[in-house]
């Protein structure tokens, strides 16, 4: 009989060779530390390359940043499935860090030698490419660098997600208070040189513990497993399922179980579930399936197979719910940004702060939430809820969701007040003057961001990981980053959808003239959205299913179906 995808989809293939664990990975957190450092680099103060050297109108400039953070963020699915059916993890990487060098060197000509926009916007989005195969990728192969069944690189592995964590949220801060002060007072080739630097460097390590990784293979399509459910179940909608009397299909044939038993892994059954119990019809055993000598895997699939097809559709609703999270925090990218370039900078009489600079506080404030969340919050959440963790991971989320609203209402707060100042010292109509307002009154819309995200972006992290298929994790990461892109490209829509309005109804919104631009009645707007958003999020979690797992070692005894030695029970 044909391989079961499911059986596929349920395990990892290593090289039984004494290599992985820490001596392994540590190579790899090289490779995600430069990564994050440039990436964030770039992103942090790109609309103000765009409106100062490039002259662009600040809603074109930011729309240009979302798209391009959207598009960054929409390319690791596509990575993601090449990774887990083609490349396999560790030439994705490869390849895609070699792309992501080679735009980020045409980007830094495109500033200092050719100075030509186009090459410009063209090497944005050879990053793009780049990113797709590296994001999906790199936590989960260095994560594969520790075996479970081994009692210490399973304690080891526990402290590597801190560690990892650890690298992400240091190359981002690093970047923006290195870098864009770099950009800003040396210039944009300096900045963007550094950033070649730090990938070439990384990338040279990452090539030195070539010997010392664990490679899985390429585990085949992970669409191809999930279509199958769906063409088995159409083609058996009409019959029906007797519930205690219809048989179902649970097991692979005895060869597939001699071949996983002589590689010691363990088998990931899911447990049956009502949700979305349409398909279940492609796991019922009819007389077509019990007289074929072969299981056809487009009429008949097994029971585990079904369950992880539900599973990802139930993270779909979750993750439409999440999109105003990231309208609101692609903020911070973009008009936090311009806000900050018009309050006074300055710390003593020879330095100022880069207005981009702020989001660094982002990742100060989470090194500060996570060991809060961690060594307080959660033993003391414990002793009410009962929970492991403290709380679920869609609590977690949710709590995320609520703080990212007061991040909005502080916004438009704070921005209410910039406008004020503005007009009380006459300088309303002069958006490039600096008003007498320290540019620290921003800075708890920051320190929110940074608390929010320690909430929902690790919750988030954790959902796609955990709830996802075992086979389909690369792409579970890229399914939670895409949230980020596709949140980007939503905030595009509001920004046109209010620009829109506005422009019927009197005064435009979010103008060039950003002491007129009424940001703070935007922020309002994003406020009252994001409530209607946790409202449904709220009502999506309260019926949430988490995955429900039977592990056991497969044996003889394993319950599986013997074509042409079995018939259906009527």
């Amino acid at each position: 009989m044909a391989d079961s995808p499911s059986s596929k989809s349920n395990s990892l293939i290593f090289h039984h060779t004494k290599k992985g664990g820490w001596h392994a990975a540590i190579y790899i957190i090289f490779v995600e530390f430069a990564e994050r450092f440039a990436y964030q680099g770039l992103a942090s103060n790109l609309i103000t390359y765009l409106t100062n050297v490039l002259n662009e109108p600040i809603t074109t400039a930011a729309k240009n940043v979302n798209t391009w953070i959207g598009v960054s963020s929409l390319f690791p699915l596509l990575g993601g499935f090449i990774a887990d059916s083609c490349l396999g993890r560790f030439r994705t990487i490869l390849l895609s860090s070699l792309i992501y060098l080679l735009g980020m060197i045409f980007l830094t000509l495109s500033v200092s030698v050719v100075k030509h926009t186009t090459l410009f916007f063209l090497a944005l989005y050879v990053l793009s490419i780049g990113d797709g195969g590296h994001k999906p990728c790199v936590q989960t192969f260095a994560a594969d660098q520790f075996d479970e069944d081994t009692p210490e690189e399973k304690e080891a592995k526990s402290s590597f997600f801190n560690w990892w964590y650890l690298g992400i949220v240091a190359g981002s801060a690093a970047a923006v208070f290195v870098v864009i002060y770099l950009q800003d007072n040396v210039g944009w080739g300096v900045g963007l040189g550094v950033l070649v630097g730090v990938l070439a460097i990384a990338l040279a390590l990452f090539l030195l513990g070539i010997n010392r990784y664990r490679k899985e293979s390429p585990q085949g399509s992970p669409f191809t497993t999930m279509a199958q459910v769906f063409v088995a179940a159409a083609r058996k909608w009409r019959v029906k399922d007797k519930s205690g009397h219809t048989d179902y299909y649970y097991g692979e044939d005895e060869e597939e179980h001699n071949q996983l038993h002589d590689h010691q892994l363990k088998f990931h059954a899911l447990q049956h579930t009502q949700h979305c119990s349409f398909l279940d019809k492609a796991m019922i055993i009819d007389e077509v399936d019990a007289s074929s000598k072969t299981r056809n895997p487009w009429r008949l699939c097994s029971v585990t197979q079904v369950e992880e097809v539900k599973l990802v559709l139930r993270l779909i609703p979750i993750w439409l719910s999440c999109l105003m999270f990231c309208v609101v925090q692609s903020q911070i990218h973009t008009y936090f940004t311009k806000q900050g370039s018009t309050l006074v900078r300055s710390i003593g009489p020879h330095f100022q702060i880069p207005p981009a600079s702020l989001q660094g506080f982002v990742g100060v404030f989470i090194l500060l939430a996570v060991p809060i969340y961690d060594r307080i919050f959660v033993p003391l959440a414990r002793k009410f809820t009962g929970h492991p963790a403290g709380i679920t991971v869609l609590q977690r989320i949710g709590v995320g969701l609520a703080l990212s609203i007061l991040t909005m209402v502080v916004s438009a707060l704070v921005e209410t007040k910039r406008v004020g100042v503005a007009r009380d010292h006459g300088l309303i109509d002069d958006p490039k003057a600096v008003i007498p307002m320290s540019i620290w009154w921003m800075l708890p819309q920051y320190m929110i961001t940074g608390v929010s995200d320690a909430f929902t972006i690790v919750g988030l992290q954790e959902l796609f990981y955990d709830q996802m298929p075992d086979a389909m994790r690369s792409l579970g990461a890229a399914a939670y980053i895409s949230i980020v892109g596709v949140g980007s490209f939503v905030s595009n829509i509001v920004i046109a959808i209010v620009e829109d309005i506005s422009s019927r109804s009197g005064e435009k919104w979010l103008g060039n003239n950003i002491n007129r631009a009424h940001l703070d009645y935007y922020y309002w707007v994003l406020a009252g959205l994001s409530v209607g958003s946790l409202c449904v999020y709220l009502l999506l979690a309260k019926s949430y299913v988490y995955k429900k797992v039977d592990e056991a070692e497969r044996s003889s005894n394993n319950q599986g179906f013997r074509f042409n030695k079995y018939r259906p029970r009527v």
